[in-house]
Parts: structure tokens; C-alpha cells; sequence
């Protein structure tokens, strides 16, 4: 018999796990994408929509090679978000997006997935640029793209999300070169 091995790397930090999603991850990602939360990402959903989505945070890795991690606390392995490095075929080009669930909010938890898969992107996977595309009016996570050091550009137009800031994160020659000095 032959397959498809599919392989999701496990990242971690002092406080924080990335990890593939797991189904026990459902209850905790079905409640982000039913709440107001999840407007910036395009829904609120539905239980079996957010099935659906949280069945193609893996398939990302298949398709492209990288994708979304589940967030999880490193102590007690509950999830608290979802960080990714992403394209979708209508984005402009591959970006690192984080959301974070209420029991994260206000703790640091986006900085430090975000920060944590941009190293990926850049020393694993070669990258030598990437953005994050939010909403306009998504000032928390504009000032998590500020305090990673990047800086605005013009604005899209997307046909489903409509405006939305494009947020150019530092190369990794900004970043080795003491470019997050002003952001520490």
C-alpha cells in the first residue's frame, strides 16, 4: 500500500506549543469562529463550518509545504489560537496571520507564534520577505505587526474581506542587522 505522509513541524517557545491541529482543538476553534472574533478571518461559522476550516489548517501543509499551527500553552497543552504562514490563491503574496481565542487575548501569545513562524518562514523555509494582510480596522493586530518591526504599505482590495492593510514584516538581513532594536 502506498500514501501521503504528511508532515507538520512542531515549534515551540518557553510558553507556547505550534503543533498540528488535533479534533480536540474543535471545541475551542468552533467557539472562536461562532464569535465576533472571527469577523477579520471572515465569519463568524457555523460548528460544522469551522470543522471544515479547521480540516484545511492541515491542508496547507500538503499543498504548499507550510501552513497553520494550532497555538497551544506548552504546560497544559490547551489551544489558544492559530498562527500560519499562508497564501491563498487570491492573496498578493505569502503572509504570517495569527488569531488568538478570548483566553489569549492581551497576553503576548500572537507576538510570540508570529515571531516564532517567521523565523520558519525565513531560516527553514528560505523566505526573504513576508506580510501579514489584516483589516483596516484591526488595530490589535496592526500593533502586533508593529511591534514585529513591520511597517504598512498600500492597501488591497480584497473581493471577499474588501480593504485590507498589507503590513511588510523586516527581511532577515533587517532582522540580523539590529533592525528589531526599536521594537524590543
Amino acid at each position: 500500500m502506498t500514501g501521503t505522509t504528511l508532515h507538520i513541524p512542531t515549534l515551540e517557545t518557553e510558553r507556547l506549543t505550534l503543533r498540528a491541529p488535533r479534533l480536540s482543538d474543535l471545541d475551542a476553534y468552533a467557539a472562536f469562529c461562532a464569535s465576533p472574533r472571527s469577523v477579520g478571518v471572515g465569519g463568524p461559522y457555523s460548528r460544522t463550518q469551522a470543522f471544515d476550516r479547521m480540516s484545511g489548517l492541515i491542508g496547507q501543509w500538503h499543498l504548499r509545504g507550510y501552513g497553520r499551527w494550532m497555538v497551544a500553552d506548552a504546560t497544559t497543552d490547551a489551544p489558544l489560537g492559530v498562527v500560519c504562514l499562508f497564501f491563498r490563491e487570491d492573496w498578493p503574496e505569502p503572509e504570517i496571520a495569527w488569531s488568538v481565542f478570548d483566553a489569549a487575548e492581551g497576553r503576548g501569545i500572537a507576538l510570540e507564534a508570529a515571531l516564532v513562524s517567521r523565523t520558519y518562514a525565513y531560516d527553514v523555509l528560505g523566505w526573504d520577505t513576508v506580510v501579514s494582510c489584516m483589516m483596516s480596522d484591526n488595530i490589535r493586530s496592526a500593533a502586533v505587526a508593529k511591534r514585529m518591526g513591520a511597517t504598512p504599505e498600500a492597501p488591497i482590495q480584497h473581493p471577499v474581506f474588501g480593504e485590507m492593510q498589507v503590513w511588510r514584516h523586516l527581511s532577515p538581513d533587517q532582522i540580523e542587522n539590529g533592525g528589531m532594536e526599536a521594537y524590543a
